[in-house]
């Protein structure tokens, strides 16, 4: 088998084409064009830029821009380039030098001849600047006209038309159960049945394959295959990471994306939901959910760690990870310096920093904020609603979905941490406690901590009581109105709690000013004396003491129920704004150090792709912006995901780098096709894309292949012959459980603890274990096994998962001895085998021969040749005598079934088995 992802052989193969791209420049008349970005930035980025570029521009030069390159203050007082004139342009002299103090580069090899002479020609030419080809907005190319019958739809056409140029041709169709295991593969990652695709195996017609192409789109298993795609890109996983790595609920979003896909939302609502779906108008529980995509981020829980640090960690990866899925652009390094290479300053990133900046989430141990999730406690918040509103002389009247917002009216006068709309620096364990960090403010005594009500009354309101811990007298609780610079309404002095343990207390204290109307209160908790041994203060719940009432013990009761239930539910992190009295500035750090703050900046993107002076102050705006028309890049870049999903190799093959040191596409014409009808005609549609891809001839193309073909095109870069690739680990499991009838095909719900060997999860803050709640989770979709980011499911992991840690925009294959070993020993390969030996065995009904052929064709649609069914036969044979030795009574049918899972265990690591072809 050609290993067509062997990561150098690709790379040197990218040097031979730039040469070749060079020579034919060479070769021009010289009065054709030369293009800055096709032609002149790969050689500025092999030779100039590590000195000249984004980190250093030594001399007072850089190139990363056109006006600082032509209009640059270099120490030498000479200009480097003089449109028109390379006869007077400095960097040709330097790079002609003999002089090793003058010859640029300095280090290393000098430029070939060549390539001076292609920037000469350029500079005589004008030196004309233009944008790189990711950058320039998309439009609609023509799709050639073709002189063959050949060809389903315009894909073909772009497709033929490059294989005419190499001197290819393409290949015949794939035979039919081929075809339809890369199908079942590519569209629902399982494999066919033969009751799903008997009629297109029976007259593999085009009309057959089209339906079953709708069949698959319409399947709910088409959400799970691309949600996978999706959850790496996302981070997903159960844990939060780092040393600690502690259990999270984030399950949810994994079923969103699932149901997103399905019900095929247009991918710029999918996007618009999960970056900004708390800022939409009334958001809904499903979009607050979707914005579960950012806080996928890690937390570090450890103890002394700075939860600034780690929230600033956050943020970064946030500002990485929206520019790597959408923008397929590397920013990871200008959060230190500009980018080397493509034209993005430190500024811009800090810039999309602060769209990020004022979310609520402060790497708390809590999570907070979070959605709770009480659909299965409904009925009994509503039997308790009605008990409190008749305690309070109010009317039940009837209400469907009692909501946060109703349990915060039923427990007033109470506040609770859940209730509150905003905080800064504030930890709310999860039983609802305050509690202060180590983080020093502004100030660098006092260490202040925020938490603030909205629209509190404060009509009659006299005093406030605490339900409080504190340890040492150096605690303070300030209110203060509307703002944390509003005035102080309250300054209580918390005493030290009695007793060495935490005894909780109550203690009541005044307004000091007297306020009316509806105002928001923000809570000051205040360490005096920096030092986080004294002057702690945790608060359990605060109750408003208005004139005239009182809160009786019944009351109470029934509202320590109602949170009791309320805090029950599952608690999922989501996004959410800070209100604006909490809004933080944000500055470039300097060097990356988030200690070190450089200047100051507001809401932006960067200038290269904001073609229109586009003003974002949110993340809203910023997520409108990459799905409009005025974005050069979302839509090219989700096309190529889906193309190297059914390939296996994107158009551009650097999928996670789309700049100027990313492979070029293969085939742009069609990229910018594909992207324009993706984002126009099919109105964003996914399946609409994935439709249009799959029809076309050159996917139905067998993947056998040609001397010729291997000779001109050996990665198979311009699709002469169909893709052959292995499955993914989630899809080589799937179909041992689903061949073997084991897969329990249930949709959605909580992550599953399948087997996996004893002392890989190490837990040491915690008393969860890796167990499976029902016995048939250990046969669900590989999609729903717990992921935790320190010890990764091991069985998927020796087939090319990530931690999910950060964001993978493509998992690399590899082939390891390790992998034959998990698909023949790991328990669960072991299970699919014994159910599939025993099902051969039924079906043989005591032909042997029979047997094997039919469970053979189970797993590969196919019967087996004469050769094939002799080796699985002579299989059988050997494993009879072995197994002769431990028989009991049963002696005959123990005889048959030990072997045939043997038998079984063979056929279902067939490399035809574990592969797509």
């Amino acid at each position: 088998m050609i290993k067509e992802n062997n990561l150098m052989a690709r790379t040197g193969l990218l040097g031979m084409l730039c040469l070749l791209t060079l020579l034919t420049c060479l070769s021009c008349n010289q009065s054709e064009e030369i293009s800055y970005s096709r032609h002149i930035k790969p050689i500025l980025n092999e030779y100039c830029l590590s000195c000249h570029g984004g980190i250093r521009a030594q001399g007072g030069l850089s190139f990363l821009f056109e006006k600082e390159a032509m209009e640059a203050q270099t120490e030498s007082g000479l200009r480097p380039i003089v449109p028109g004139r390379a006869d007077k342009s400095e960097i040709i002299k330097r790079m002609r030098s003999n002089d090793p103090e003058l010859r640029m580069p300095k280090e290393g090899p000098a430029l070939r001849e060549g390539d001076i002479q292609l920037i000469e020609t350029w500079i005589n030419q004008g030196a004309q600047w233009d944008d790189h080809w990711a950058y320039a907005q998309i439009s609609n190319p023509n799709v050639p006209d073709l002189d063959t019958a050949w060809g389903s739809n315009a894909i073909d056409h772009f497709i033929y038309q490059k294989l005419k140029e190499k001197g290819l041709q393409p290949s015949g169709r794939a035979t039919p159960d081929e075809l339809a295991r890369r199908l079942s593969f590519d569209l629902i990652g399982l494999p066919p049945t033969l009751e799903n695709a008997g009629e297109f195996l029976k007259n593999p017609t085009n009309v057959h394959f089209d339906d079953l192409i709708d069949r698959l789109l319409d399947s709910p298993h088409y959400g799970e295959r691309f949600a996978s795609m999706w959850l790496d890109l996302a981070r997903y996983a159960d844990s939060n990471g780092y040393e600690k790595d502690m259990g999270r609920s984030v399950w949810r979003f994994r079923d969103w994306v699932i149901n997103a896909l399905n019900d095929d939302m247009p991918f710029d609502q999918f996007t618009i939901e999960q970056l900004a779906g708390d800022l939409l108008d009334v958001p809904s529980t499903d979009q607050s959910i979707a914005t579960i995509f950012h806080r996928n981020t890690m937390t570090n829980t450890e103890g002394g760690t700075e939860d600034e640090e780690f929230r600033s960690m956050s943020i970064i990866d946030r500002v990485n990870t929206t520019f790597e899925v959408w923008q397929a652009t590397t920013m990871s390094c200008v959060q230190c310096h500009s980018h080397p290479y493509d034209p993005f300053k430190q500024e811009e990133f800090y810039e999309l920093y602060a769209l990020f900046n004022n979310t609520q989430d402060a790497d708390l141990d809590s999570e907070y904020p979070f959605l709770m999730e009480t659909d299965s406690v409904q009925k009994d918040l509503r039997q308790v609603r009605a008990k409190i509103l008749a305690l309070k002389g109010e009317a039940v009247g009837d209400l469907n979905y009692i909501d946060k917002s109703e349990i915060k009216n039923l427990a007033h006068p109470r506040l609770f941490g859940h209730f509150a709309d905003d905080f800064q620096h504030v930890l709310i364990a999860n039983d609802g406690e305050f509690s202060n960090s180590s983080y020093n403010s502004n100030n660098q005594k006092d260490k202040k901590y925020y938490l603030i009500f909205q629209d509190v009354d404060l009509n009659d309101l006299e005093e406030i009581r605490y339900h409080y811990f504190c340890r040492g007298d150096d605690a303070v609780i300030e209110i203060s109105l509307d703002s944390i610079e509003g005035p102080i309404i309250s300054r209580t002095s918390m005493t030290s709690s009695p007793g060495k343990d935490k005894d909780w207390q109550w203690k009541s204290f005044p307004l000091e000013v007297s306020q009316n109307g509806i105002h928001d209160l923000v809570f000051h908790f205040i360490n005096t004396t920096g030092d986080f041994r004294n002057g702690v203060v945790s608060v359990k719940e605060m109750v408003l003491g208005y004139q005239g009432e009182e809160t009786t013990q019944a009351l109470r009761s029934w509202q320590d129920t109602l949170l009791a239930l309320y805090q029950g539910g599952i608690k999922s992190p989501v996004m959410k704004e800070r209100t604006a009295a909490l809004r933080r500035p944000t500055h470039v750090f300097e060097r990356g150090n988030y200690l070190v703050k450089g200047a100051k900046v507001q809401p932006n993107i960067p200038e290269i792709l904001n073609h229109e002076d586009v003003i974002v102050v949110d993340r809203l705006d910023m997520a409108k912006w990459l799905v409009s028309d005025k974005n050069p890049l979302t839509a090219r870049v989700m096309v190529n995901r889906i193309w190297e999903q059914l390939f296996g190799r994107g158009i551009v093959e650097t999928m996670e780098d789309f700049g100027t040191q990313g492979f070029p596409p293969s085939h742009e014409e069609l990229l910018n096709y594909l992207a324009y009808q993706f984002s126009h005609d099919w109105n964003w549609s996914i399946k609409a894309l994935i439709r249009e891809v799959v029809s076309s001839d050159i996917y139905q193309q067998s993947s056998r292949t040609s001397a010729n073909q291997l000779e001109i095109d050996p990665f198979n870069i311009y699709y002469g012959r169909g893709t052959r690739a292995r499955l993914t680990a989630e899809q080589i499991r799937d179909q041992a459980l689903a061949v073997s009838g084991l897969l329990n095909t249930k949709i959605g719900g909580e992550s599953v603890m399948p087997y996996q060997p004893e002392g890989v999860w190490q837990i040491t803050y915690s008393s969860a274990k890796w167990e499976a709640k029902h016995e048939s989770d250990k046969y669900r979709r590989g999609l729903y096994t717990y992921w935790k980011r320190t010890t990764p499911y091991p069985s998927m992991t020796a087939f090319d998962t990530p931690s999910r840690e950060f964001c993978v925009s493509r998992r690399i294959t590899t082939n390891t001895p390790l992998q034959a070993l998990v698909t023949l020993n790991d328990p669960v390969y072991v299970e699919a085998a014994e159910s599939l030996g025993a099902w051969m065995t039924k079906q043989g009904q005591g032909d042997l021969k029979k047997a094997i052929e039919r469970g053979y064709e189970k797993a590969l649609l196919k019967k087996p040749n004469e050769e094939v069914l002799e080796i699985l036969h002579g299989l059988h044979e050997e494993s009879v005598q072995p197994m002769a030795m431990h028989v009991s009574m049963d002696r005959n049918k123990k005889k048959i079934l030990a072997p045939m899972t043997v038998v079984a265990n063979a056929i279902m690591n067939l490399d035809a088995f574990l592969n797509k072809s």
